[in-house]
C-alpha cells in the first residue's frame, strides 16, 4: 500500500491520520481510506479531499474496543453497533495505529470519567464569584491538563514495558536459533520489535518534553496566585477581627442599655419582686429559620418577658401542657380495646422484584410529544412505576399520624401546623421517584384498609378518563376525615415536564369541627431529554380553617442556581382571622417541617422584590413538627418505593373486581416481564379507546331519538345504564 509518510504517534489528543483498508463487503472486500483520530473520535473518508465537507462514519474511542487479529489485521468496535476492520499494509504500521487507538483510548474514557464526577460533585449553593471563579476555573483547567499529561506518560510506559518484553523474549530466541532458514524470519520479527519500541519510546520522550514545558510555563503564575491568596486571607483575618470586637462592644453596651431600662421600669411598676424572669436556658429564645423570602425572624427580646412575666408565665404553662400532651400521644393511640390486641396484625411485604435494567432512548419517544396533553401520550411502562395513580393518592396517608395528632389538639393554630406539616410530607415521597403512575381506566377503584393498624380507611375512584379526574376519600376512627378530587394537567416542554394538580383536598376534624382546604402546588420533572431526571416542587398553599378563620400561607421554594438557601426550602405562616401571625413554620418537603411560637411582629429588615418592608418575627426556640422516615433497605432498586408503597400493590382477597391491584399490565410490571406489560397496557388502552367510542354513539343516537322533554327523561336512564356499562366494559378490559 502506498501512502503518505504518517506521523509518528504522538500522545492522545493530537490528530493522527494515514491511509488504512477497511473491509466493506463481499463483493469489494477491503478498500482503501483516510482515517484521522483526534480527540477520541476515530473518522474515515474515502479520499483526502472530503475532510471539508463528507464524514463517512465515526466511532468514539470512550467505549470501543480495539482488538488484534494477525499481524496486520485489527478490530475497532463500541458494542455492536459499529464495527470497522482494518488492515494495515505491514506490522510495524497496523502498531503505529494501535498505539495511537489505545493512547486515544485511555484519555477519552479519562475525559468522560473527569466529566461525570465534576456534574456530581458539583454543589450550586458553594458557588463563588465571577473573578474567584474564573481563577479556579484556570487553575483546574491547568491541573487537569498537567494530569492528563502524567496519564499519558503512565500508558506510554505501559507500552514500552510490553514492546521491551516481546522484543526481549525475540531476542532469546534468536540467540538460541541455529542457522537454518528460519533465520532471517527472526531477525525480521526482531527488527520491527526494535522500529516499535523506539517508536513508543519517542512519544513517551515528546510527553516528557510537553510535560516539563506546561510545568515551567505554569510555575511563576501559581506563585503570584498563591502569594496573592495568603495576603487576602491575612486581610480577612484582619477584618473579621476588627468585626468581632466592635460586634462584642456593641453586644455590652446593649445589655447595659437593656438592664437600666429593665430597672428603671420594675421600679415605676412594683419594684424588685419575685414576680421577674431570670435569663436562664429555659426563657431563650433562637431564630426560627435564617433567611425567609418575604419574612425575617430574630430572637424574641428577653426584656419583652421581664415586663410581663405573668404572661410568660401562663404562656410556659400551656407550652408545658401541650409538650406533655405530645409525649402521651402513642400511649393514647394505643389504647385499644382488648379484642383488637389479640387479633394479630396481617404481616405486609417489606420487599418486591428489583427493578430490571432495560435501555430506552428517550427521545425516540419524546422527539413528537412536544407541546401535547402528557395524559394523551402512548407511553411504555419503562417510564412507569408499578403503581397507578390512585395508589399515588393514597400514598398521601404515608404519615397519617399528623392528622391523628391534630385530631387530638385542642388549640385550632396550634392543630393548623399540623395540617400544614401534613400538607408538606406528602410531596416527601418524590423526591427519588422519577417514574410515572399508571393512568387510571374508567371506573377503576383502589381500597386502602389500614383500620386495624393506623385507623384509617381509604378509597379511589377514577371518575373521569378526559380530563382525567380522581376522587378521593379516606376516614379515620381518631377523629379525621380526608377528601379531595384532583385532575391533573400537564404540559411536555422538551426539557421539562409540569404537573398542575387542579383539585381541592379538605379535612375536617369531628372533636373540634374544624374544615381546612388546601390545594397542591405545581411538580416539575427536569432533565427530560439529557442529564439526570430530578423533580422539583414549587409554588404557594393556603391552608385555610372555614370554621375559626385561622389561615396559613406556605411557599415552595423553586430551585435556584444563585439562590443561598437550602435546597427544597419550604417556608409558612400561621394566622389567626384578624392576620395576627401566631407560628412560623420551616423546614424542607423532603426532610423534616419545624415550627416557632411568634411572640412579637413588626415591620423592619430589609426591603422586598416590590420596595416594602419584610415582617419581623420574634419567636421562640423552633420545635419539629414532622421527619421523613428513612427508605427501606434496597431502595434503589424497587423504585424508591417508601414501607407504605411497597404494600400498595400487595394482592389481597375481597377487593373489588376493579381494584388497581388487578390490572394485569401493572402486575406485569412489577414481575419485571415489561414486554408482556407493555403489550397489555397497549391492549387496554385500545379497548378502552373503542369503549368510549361506543358510549358517545349510544348517546347522540338517544338524543336525536326523543323529544327534548322525553330526552331528559331518557338521558337520566342512560346515565345509569352508561354507570353499567362502565363496570361491565372495565371487568371485560381487565380479563380481555
Amino acid at each position: 500500500m502506498s501512502e503518505p509518510k504518517a506521523p509518528t504517534p504522538t500522545p492522545a489528543g493530537d490528530t493522527y491520520k494515514g491511509w488504512v483498508f477497511k473491509w466493506t463487503n463481499y463483493i469489494k472486500g477491503y478498500q482503501r481510506r483516510w482515517f484521522v483520530l483526534s480527540n477520541g473520535l476515530l473518522s474515515y473518508y474515502r479520499t483526502q479531499a472530503e475532510m471539508g465537507h463528507t464524514c463517512r462514519g465515526t466511532i468514539n474511542l470512550a467505549t470501543a474496543t480495539i482488538t488484534v487479529d494477525d499481524a496486520c489485521n485489527f478490530m475497532i468496535t463500541n458494542g455492536g453497533a459499529q464495527t470497522y476492520h482494518l488492515k494495515a499494509s505491514c506490522e510495524v504500521e497496523r502498531q503505529k495505529w494501535i498505539t495511537a487507538l489505545e493512547l486515544a483510548k485511555a484519555k477519552a474514557a479519562r475525559m468522560q470519567a473527569e466529566s461525570d464526577d465534576s456534574g456530581d460533585d458539583f454543589s450550586p449553593s458553594a458557588a463563588p464569584g465571577q473573578g474567584a471563579g474564573s481563577q479556579n476555573a484556570e487553575f483546574q483547567s491547568a491541573m487537569r491538563m498537567l494530569g492528563s499529561k502524567v496519564e499519558d506518560l503512565s500508558t506510554c510506559n505501559d507500552l514500552i514495558s510490553k514492546h521491551g518484553s516481546a522484543l526481549q523474549r525475540s531476542l532469546s530466541e534468536l540467540d538460541n536459533l541455529t542457522l537454518t532458514g528460519e533465520a532471517g524470519e527472526k531477525i525480521r520479527q526482531v527488527t520491527e520489535r526494535a522500529t516499535l519500541f523506539r517508536i513508543t519510546s519517542n512519544a513517551m520522550i515528546n510527553a516528557c518534553r510537553d510535560f516539563l514545558s506546561m510545568a515551567q510555563t505554569h510555575s511563576k503564575r501559581w506563585q503570584k496566585a498563591l502569594q496573592a491568596e495568603r495576603e487576602q486571607r491575612v486581610r480577612l483575618e484582619e477584618t473579621l477581627e476588627q468585626l468581632a470586637k466592635q460586634h462584642n462592644h456593641l453586644e455590652r453596651a446593649f445589655r447595659g442599655a437593656a438592664q437600666a431600662n429593665a430597672s428603671a421600669d420594675s421600679k415605676s411598676i412594683s419594684g424588685p419582686g419575685k414576680g421577674e424572669v431570670s435569663d436562664d436556658d429555659d426563657n431563650e429564645f433562637f431564630d426560627a429559620m435564617e433567611e425567609a423570602p418575604e419574612f425575617i425572624t430574630v430572637p424574641a427580646d428577653p426584656q419583652f418577658h421581664k415586663r410581663s412575666s405573668s404572661n410568660v408565665s401562663s404562656f410556659n404553662s400551656e407550652i408545658c401542657q401541650d409538650d406533655q400532651s405530645l409525649n402521651e400521644e402513642p400511649l393514647a393511640m394505643n389504647q385499644e380495646s382488648p379484642s383488637q390486641e389479640l387479633v394479630p396484625l396481617k404481616k405486609r411485604r417489606t420487599r418486591i422484584p428489583d427493578k430490571p435494567n432495560y435501555s430506552l432512548n428517550l427521545w425516540s419517544i419524546m422527539k413528537n410529544c412536544i407541546g401535547k396533553e402528557l395524559s394523551k401520550i402512548p407511553m411504555p411502562v419503562n417510564f412507569n412505576e408499578p403503581i397507578s395513580m390512585l395508589q399515588r393518592l393514597s400514598e398521601d396517608l404515608e404519615y397519617h399520624e399528623l392528622l391523628d395528632k391534630a385530631a387530638k389538639s385542642h388549640n385550632s393554630l396550634e392543630q393548623m401546623c399540623y395540617v400544614a406539616a401534613f400538607c408538606v410530607s406528602a410531596y416527601s415521597t418524590t423526591v427519588y421517584r422519577t417514574g410515572k403512575p399508571f393512568n387510571p381506566l374508567l371506573g377503576e377503584t383502589y381500597e386502602l384498609d389500614r383500620q386495624r393498624e393506623s385507623g384509617y380507611r381509604s378509597l379511589c375512584e377514577q371518575v373521569s378518563h378526559h380530563p382525567p379526574a380522581a376522587a378521593h376519600h379516606a376516614i379515620s376512627d381518631r377523629g379525621w376525615t380526608l377528601r379531595q378530587e384532583i385532575t391533573v394537567a400537564s404540559k411536555f416542554r422538551g426539557k421539562y415536564l409540569s404537573i398542575m394538580p387542579l383539585g381541592t383536598i379538605h379535612a375536617i376534624f369531628e372533636k373540634s369541627n374544624n374544615h381546612y382546604t388546601w390545594k397542591k402546588v405545581t411538580t416539575t420533572v427536569h432533565n427530560i431529554i439529557v442529564g439526570k431526571l430530578w423533580i422539583d416542587q414549587s409554588g404557594e398553599i393556603d391552608v385555610v380553617n372555614h370554621t375559626t378563620g385561622d389561615r396559613c400561607h406556605l411557599k415552595f421554594a423553586p430551585y435556584s442556581y444563585f439562590s443561598r438557601d437550602v435546597a427544597r426550602k419550604v417556608t409558612g405562616v400561621v394566622m389567626d382571622k384578624t392576620g395576627k401571625a401566631h407560628y412560623v413554620l420551616s423546614g424542607t418537603w423532603d426532610e423534616k417541617m419545624e415550627f416557632s411560637r411568634v411572640m412579637q411582629s413588626s415591620r423592619g429588615g430589609e426591603n422586598g422584590t416590590e420596595g416594602r418592608q419584610k415582617t419581623v418575627y420574634q419567636t421562640l426556640k423552633a420545635k419539629e413538627l414532622w421527619r421523613r422516615n428513612p427508605l427501606p433497605d434496597g431502595a434503589e432498586t424497587m423504585y424508591y418505593f417508601t414501607a407504605l408503597a411497597l404494600t400498595l400493590n400487595e394482592p389481597e382477597e375481597g377487593v373489588a373486581p376493579t381494584d388497581s391491584r388487578l390490572r394485569p399490565d401493572q402486575r406485569l410490571m412489577e414481575d419485571g416481564r415489561w414486554d408482556e406489560a407493555n403489550a397489555e397496557k397497549q391492549r387496554l388502552e385500545e379497548k378502552q379507546r373503542t369503549a368510549r367510542r361506543e358510549r358517545e354513539r349510544e348517546a347522540l343516537n338517544q338524543r336525536s331519538s326523543s323529544t327534548s322533554e322525553e330526552g331528559e327523561e331518557e338521558f337520566g336512564e342512560g346515565g345509569e345504564s352508561d354507570a353499567r356499562y362502565f363496570f361491565v366494559g372495565f371487568i371485560s378490559n381487565l380479563h380481555g
